[in-house]
């Protein structure tokens, strides 16, 4: 039986990540109509109930809520370009990777053509879509997001950024970079340990529970960041340049590439050569700055 908040929703694009967002749509028993450039991409979908639309314009037509999620900004605009006409009055969800200029462009175009426009990221890969335990970053209208909420929310939980629809896009760049820079520390570490025949199952137990005290720290120093104070109450750069020496030492002891702590050591090095010695790591973010 169809549920009573049944919605009408359409899904453009059938990559891996739009084919799990449809998929998640006609899980929580939404009417899911979906186009593809390549057709036969959408049979597993309407062999489950999706409809698939014949073209652009009609798939947007078929829903008041509209969500693409192609392979970039150019892509976007190629395929919605020619159907502007069908999408106005209706919302667009736009979860196709891009830059933060390339949503507010698009943000500008919806709202000459009478669309409603959220830009969002989805902080997971395909498999994870469908999980509240995952999130999705949204941007651009915290009125649509509050509408559609509860129909967004089966694809993840919905974190709402605000009007300014680059967020979205400038929030997963930047915790895209975290990750990798999180991976990296990890590798290292998990190299550098297994070189003494740890393994890396062993060593990453304790590392969950490490980042754990790390995201801490972080909560701490984004206070001193926003305020522009760095009291080096807990540990200062100066300790942390003697610590990271052993880091670079067990390193070297055994064979292990060294050039991920090394960039550590130098912007530590460069906040002491500047007089900031004295101040927590959270300092280091001005070179960044520069």
């Amino acid at each position: 039986m169809e549920p009573m908040n049944a919605q009408n929703i359409t899904v453009i694009g059938l990559g891996q990540m739009g084919t799990a967002l449809a998929d998640a749509f006609l899980t929580a028993g939404h009417r899911t109509t979906v186009w593809n450039r390549t057709p036969e991409k959408a049979a597993a979908l309407v062999a489950r109930g999706a409809v698939r639309a014949a073209g652009v314009a009609e798939a947007v037509a078929a829903s008041e809520l509209v969500v693409v999620c192609v392979l970039d900004h150019a892509a976007v605009h190629e395929l919605l370009d020619p159907a502007v006409a069908s999408l106005r009055g209706r919302v667009l969800v736009n979860l196709t990777t891009g830059s933060p200029e390339q949503a507010r462009e698009s943000a500008r175009w919806a709202a000459e053509h009478g669309i409603g426009y959220l830009d969002g990221a989805v902080m997971t890969t395909p498999p994870g879509v469908g999980d509240s335990a995952n999130m999705i970053l949204y941007a651009g209208g915290p009125e649509l997001l509050a509408e559609h909420r509860a129909t967004l929310a089966v694809l993840g939980d919905p974190v709402d950024l605000g009007a300014d629809a680059g967020l979205a896009s400038l929030y997963d760049a930047g915790l895209l970079g975290l990750m990798w820079s999180v991976f990296g520390g990890w590798l290292h570490a998990t190299a550098l340990a297994g070189a003494d025949g740890v393994a890396a199952r062993d060593f990453t137990a304790v590392a969950g529970r490490w980042l754990k005290t790390v995201s801490w720290f972080m909560t701490g120093y984004a206070e001193q960041i926003d305020a522009g104070e760095y009291p080096g109450a807990d540990a200062t750069i100066d300790v942390q340049v003697a610590a990271i020496g052993h880091l670079l030492h067990a390193g070297e002891a055994r064979g292990i590439d060294n050039r991920l702590p090394e960039l550590h050591l130098e912007l530590m090095r460069g906040a002491v050569e500047a007089g900031h010695g004295g101040d927590s790591y959270a300092r280091i973010i001005e070179a960044f700055r520069k």
